[in-house]
């Protein structure tokens, strides 16, 4: 995996958390508490920073699929985790777990081209 490729997922596990805890929070302050009570003046700025962090992700998702060459079954799964309240912390922990595992495929291959080298 090149630079590119790592950085594009790295950025898309760093707005992964906000966004997924975004959505509930306007869910819950935002509407619940404009029905229930007359506290209505967080539903303008809890929507506005959603919709920013899911732009964000939208964009950020792809340049990861158009980077690391993700199939198609792959990106609409991380798409609609971020339409799901918490849905992006289960994509943080898949990301995670593809970021351990191309660290340790590329340290098998530096391993395996030292050993070249020196035979």
């Amino acid at each position: 995996m090149d630079i590119k490729t790592a950085s594009a997922l790295h950025r898309l596990r760093l707005i992964s958390v906000p966004e997924a805890l975004s959505f509930p929070a306007l869910l819950i302050f935002g509407s619940l508490l404009s029905r229930v009570s007359d506290i209505d003046f967080l539903m303008m700025p809890l929507g506005i920073i959603h919709g920013i962090l899911f732009v964000l992700y939208a964009l950020f998702l792809l340049d990861v699929w158009n980077r690391a060459k993700w199939p198609v079954k792959k990106v609409a799964l991380f798409f609609v985790l971020a339409l799901i309240p918490f849905g992006g912390l289960y994509g943080d922990k898949l990301l995670k777990r593809d970021e351990a595992d191309s660290v340790i495929a590329a340290r098998a291959r530096d391993a395996a081209g030292r050993e070249g080298a020196t035979a």
